[in-house]
């Protein structure tokens, strides 16, 4: 990871010239594809995700500005929104396909099925909060970092993204009781 000074060079130069960009392409790619999937679950979908992301990126680079967070978190910021388009164009549709894929050691089709409508609904729902609550759930739940990177990247003390955290899930539980979910 490059320190502030060298980051904000690094991004400064990029808005000058597009060549200079595969720098923070190559350095960001591999923390945002894994964020990407860990949502979609979905190589190909990750990697779409993901050049749509650092193609929006390089397009608006000249409206960045340093404000004293990490230039991931613009990144992630991006990928969090380019996510929830694709699950708002989904209109929760479950592929009964994938359930048929499943080995026949592991669990039945149903099962399968039902854990990804449930995970599918969950996540619907935590595409619905409020965007920082929902930043901090994707990145606590969905790429299990720590409380400490997590205000990093968002830009806040690690009290406030407990909260942020409590808030979300309080959330989810009021308004998805009939799964029973554990996110604490």
């Amino acid at each position: 990871m490059p320190d502030g000074f060298e980051e904000r060079e690094l991004v400064e130069r990029a808005k000058q010239d597009p060549e200079a960009f595969g720098a923070l392409y190559d350095r960001y790619f591999p923390q945002i594809y894994r964020f990407a999937y860990s949502r979609v679950r979905d190589q190909s979908l990750a990697e779409d995700v993901t050049s749509e992301v650092f193609f929006k990126a390089l397009r608006n680079i000249k409206r960045y500005t340093y404000s004293g967070h990490p230039f991931s978190s613009w990144l992630y910021q991006i990928t969090l929104n380019a996510v929830a388009d694709h699950y708002r164009g989904q209109h929760g549709e479950v592929d009964l396909e994938e359930g048929a894929s499943v080995p026949s050691g592991g669990p039945s089709v149903v099962d399968e099925v039902v854990r990804r409508d449930r995970s599918r609904r969950v996540w619907s729902a935590i595409d619905q909060l409020p965007r920082q609550q929902r930043a901090a759930m994707v990145l606590k739940f969905g790429e299990d970092r720590k409380i400490e990177e997590i205000a990093v990247i968002l830009g806040k003390s690690s009290g406030a993204v407990k909260l942020l955290l409590h808030r979300g899930v309080e959330r989810l539980r009021r308004e998805l009781p009939q799964l029973e979910v554990e996110l604490t």
